[in-house]
Formats: structure tokens, sequence, C-alpha cells
């Protein structure tokens, strides 16, 4: 571990000085280190002139040197959207667990997808030495994401930590960021040739997310796809209902109303799958005798879902820690390398070759064995 950890010391750039904001505030260095530390009584105008000087400056206290007099702990932050979500959970365990066997803490953060959250648990990161800052999950790839990133990436690399980007792109590869995914569309391609490989050609996508890097890579898989087997761009069928059981019921309800010609459905992930048998279930229809099923990511449900989801396994817990090895294997060279983790097809029970089935059918009551997701 010894090693590990001298090398995990990512190189700083030139700081702000605590000598600095002490001649912006005109008080003693040691008066703006009680401020900062809290641990002293100061008058309310000094703290609040120290604090205004720390701020125009954009002062951080030195992590490394507080470690060095026993005042500070390696930690690693990650940030998810949501904990609830067993893909981000898994992400989650796999930093947590690499950066237990380092002797590092990890600090764990959700946003709601909320931009301003991120920026504040960044803010809040950087300010408390945390040497990896790690955000997880696909995006919307907007001018305003990538300037937020490109912020964070300086920001972090100027107080010496690393800004790590798990399961998104980034924004511009001369950014200090390192980047650790797995290959969306190489998942959905081949997902999608399992499908036609069963004699599918009326295939929708359901849970397309328009600007979402994640989801516009499992969209450009599966359209390939098609490609590839002769059909037509009109033979593709994306429904932007985003991810979730809930959108994945909507959507797959409203589908079965309107669209009764499609004998398979491509989840955009396992969630959106569970929503999608549900519904499937509830018009007296069964998978995958009626509507051929598959999903993304392979929760540890999918397999107790009924019947248990042919999906593509993506290496959630792998990518959490590849996320905190690679960073901390080769800090002089991780920051704007790209590392792709692969993906594979797990072939279960809800894929059948398609039969012809009634144009439109009036849901009937569930049977024995029908099609419920647990």
């Amino acid at each position: 571990m010894g090693n590990d950890m001298a090398e995990a010391e990512p190189t700083a750039k030139r700081r702000v000085t605590i000598r600095e904001v002490a001649e912006r505030a005109g008080v003693s260095m040691a008066t703006v280190s009680r401020v900062l530390s809290g641990n002293h009584p100061v008058p309310a105008s000094t703290r609040a002139r120290v604090l205004r000087a720390s701020r125009d400056l954009d002062y951080v206290a030195n992590a490394h040197a507080r470690a060095l007099v026993g005042g500070g702990r390696k930690m690693v932050a990650v940030v998810l959207r949501q904990v609830t979500s067993p893909f981000y959970a898994q992400v989650a365990e796999g930093v947590e667990a690499e950066a237990a066997s380092r002797g590092w803490l990890c600090l764990v953060g959700t946003t709601g997808g909320d931009p301003q959250r991120e920026l504040e648990f960044v803010q809040l990161m950087r300010e408390e030495g945390a040497r990896l800052v790690i955000l997880v999950g696909g995006v919307v790839e907007d001018d305003a994401y990538r300037e937020r990133v490109a912020h964070y990436a300086q920001a972090l690399d100027s107080a010496g930590a690393r800004l790590v980007l798990c399961g998104r792109p980034a924004p511009d590869p001369d950014i200090p960021a390192l980047v650790v995914e797995f290959d969306n569309e190489a998942g959905a391609h081949a997902i999608t040739g399992h499908l036609l490989s069963a004699g599918h050609r009326g295939i929708v996508f359901l849970g397309g997310l328009p600007g979402n890097t994640a989801l516009d890579a499992r969209v450009a898989g599966y359209r390939a796809a098609l490609a590839e087997h002769g059909l037509p761009p009109a033979a593709a069928h994306v429904v932007d209902c985003g991810l979730g059981r809930a959108a994945g019921h909507r959507a797959m309800t409203q589908l079965l109303k309107e669209t009764p010609d499609f004998t398979a459905v491509f989840a955009g992930d396992d969630m959106v799958a569970a929503g999608a048998l549900r519904a499937i279930a509830d018009a007296g229809l069964r998978v995958p005798h009626d509507i051929s099923v598959v999903g993304y990511n392979d929760i540890p449900l999918a397999e107790d879902f009924n019947p248990p989801l042919t999906t593509v396994r993506t290496p959630a817990e792998e990518l959490g820690r590849a996320a905190v090895r690679i960073a901390l294997r080769d800090p002089e060279h991780a920051a704007g390398a790209h590392h792709l983790l692969g993906t594979h097809i797990v072939v279960r029970d809800s894929v059948q070759p398609p039969r012809r089935r009634r144009a439109t059918q009036r849901p009937t009551a569930l049977t024995d064995g029908g099609p419920t997701p647990v």
C-alpha cells in the first residue's frame, strides 16, 4: 500500500498562499489560520474580512500540508444522481471498495440531477481536501455542462486534486480529467443484433433521452445494428421516455395502444424493462410468447424478473473500482486519459422468435405465470 500512497500524490499547480489571503484581509497569517480552522474565537468583522479575501482569491487550504501534520485524510468523493438506482449503487460500491482497500475514505453525495447541488458538492470536496472527485452517469452534454465540467477540472487541479468522469465522456480532451466509461454503443449493437438474429424486425427502442450521452450511444448502436441487417432508417422506432420503471410502464402502455405491429422491445435500461414487462402483462400479453424484451445494465434483480431478462451486462462495480485504481496508479498521466471497459450480453428467457399476434388486444386479468417483474 505504501507505493500506491506515494504514487497517489497529484502534482499541484501554483496555488494561492495563506500569506496572500492575510495581505488581502490586512491581518496576520495566524489570524487567517484561526478563522479558517474555526477553532479559535475571532471578532466577527475580522472573520468577515478573511472569508471575503479567501473567496476573492479562490483560496483552498493545502490538504496535503494538513495531512503531514495529521490534520487531513486521504478521501475520494463520488457524486451520483441518486442512490436508489441499482446501477449507481453498484458504481458507488466499487468506488468505496477500492478506496477502502487502499486505506482511503469514501464520501457519497447525491444531486438529484441538480447542477447547482453538483457544483456545491464539488466545491465542498475541494475545500475539504478530497484527492479524487468522481462524477458518475450519463448527462445532457450542452454548453452549460461543458463549461461546468471544465471549471470543476481546473479548480480541482489547481488544488492538487483530480476529477474523474465515470460513465460519461469529457466535453474537451484537453481538460485535466480522467475518463473511465464502458462501451454503450457496442453493447446496444450486440443486444439489437441478438433480437435480429432471433428473427425480429419490428424492434422498438424504449427509453431514449435526446442529448443524454449514455442513451444517445445506445440509440446509435441500435440504429447501426438495424442498418447492418439491411433495414431502412425508417425501421428504427425510438420512444423518448427517459429512464425508470414508471417511465417504462407509461411508455409501454401507450405503445401497445398506438403501435400494434412491433414484436420486440429494447429497453434503455433494466428498470425501463421492468415497467415494460408490467405493462405487457396488464395488457394480457406474455413475454416472450407475444413480445420479446431485452434490457441494459444487468442489475441484480434482472434474473428474478418473470421471465428472467436478457440484457447487456455493464461492469458497474468494476467501473467504480477502475475510476479509483487508474487515477491513483498513474497520477502524472491520468489527467486527460480515456479508459473504455467492455460489455457483454447475458441471455435469459425473455426472447424468442416472433409470432403473429392480434393487432389489438383488450387487457385481461393477469393469469398465473404472467410476466411480472419482481
